[in-house]
């Protein structure tokens, strides 16, 4: 149990109109189980799977290193698997105990997951900046997704107020302005090519509010659970399925104050 598993199923009940209180009662597992779907599936995993290039040795936060690097890239198959099956590499390995993740060929247990892509596109999005959450709505009202989100910081909160999303862009470089920014050591502005370890992951959805965005992560065990230097951090699947769904001018709109 944790505050994502609490923010998962608060969701779940406001999305079947159950009573709302973020705990796993009779009705809400009656809910669960009732499409019959299996929870886990086997995989083959293919050659593309394991060829790379891998980026086995990143640096943690040293952006003037990460810049010198050609590509910020998986660290390893088991970490590329692990993230298309939105698991966490411990319990991928748990689930396929002394699997070699490298062998293209291999039949490994993952997570079903469910539909690909969301059933709408999105022309409002709310963020909750105290209890770190995303909710996507489509035009009619309807809630589309419910995301577990990093979300600023007491010391650097994100913005109160509506803005709008200005653009999409799939793997983003990202670049360090020392003259735009409040955060890391670098005195010279740096940019850091693209890849899921890049430091805003796999997508960036800029927004109207200067130098704000929302944005995929390279730590997804992280999401929700430290805070962030303004901007919104999502998982890198969840980033980039609320990127191919959202429209140029939805609206953003953030409330309440952060926590961390």
């Amino acid at each position: 149990e944790g505050s994502n598993l609490t923010l998962a199923i608060s969701a779940f009940q406001e999305a079947r109109r159950l009573t709302v209180d973020g705990k796993l009662s009779p009705a809400v597992w009656d809910a669960l189980v009732a499409d019959g779907g299996p929870a886990l599936t086997d995989y083959v995993i293919t050659p593309e799977d394991v060829a790379g290039p891998f980026t086995p040795d990143i640096p943690k936060d040293d952006y003037e290193a990460m810049a010198k690097l050609p590509a910020l890239g998986y660290g390893s198959p088991l970490e590329a698997l692990a993230e298309k099956f939105h698991l966490d590499e411990p319990l991928l390995q748990a689930l396929n105990p002394g699997v070699d993740f490298s062998r293209a060929g291999t039949t490994i247990i993952v997570a079903a997951l469910g539909p690909d892509g969301l059933s709408g596109k999105v022309a409002r999005i709310e963020i909750d900046n105290a209890r770190g959450v995303l909710k996507a709505y489509g035009a009619d009202g309807g809630l589309l997704a419910v995301y577990p989100a990093t979300v600023g910081s007491t010391e650097r909160p994100a913005p109160v107020g509506e803005w709008a999303v200005n653009t999409v862009a799939p793997r983003p470089t990202y670049t360090y302005d020392p003259s735009r920014l409040t955060f890391g050591k670098p005195k010279a502005k740096l940019t850091i090519k693209a890849g899921p370890n890049n430091p805003v992951g796999s997508t960036w959805i800029d927004l109207t509010k200067d130098t704000y965005g929302i944005h995929g992560t390279p730590d997804p065990k992280l999401v929700n659970k430290r805070a962030s230097h303004g901007c919104v951090r999502l998982t890198n699947w969840d980033a980039a399925e609320l990127g191919a769904a959202v429209q140029k001018g939805a609206k953003v709109v953030f409330e309440g104050k952060p926590v961390r």
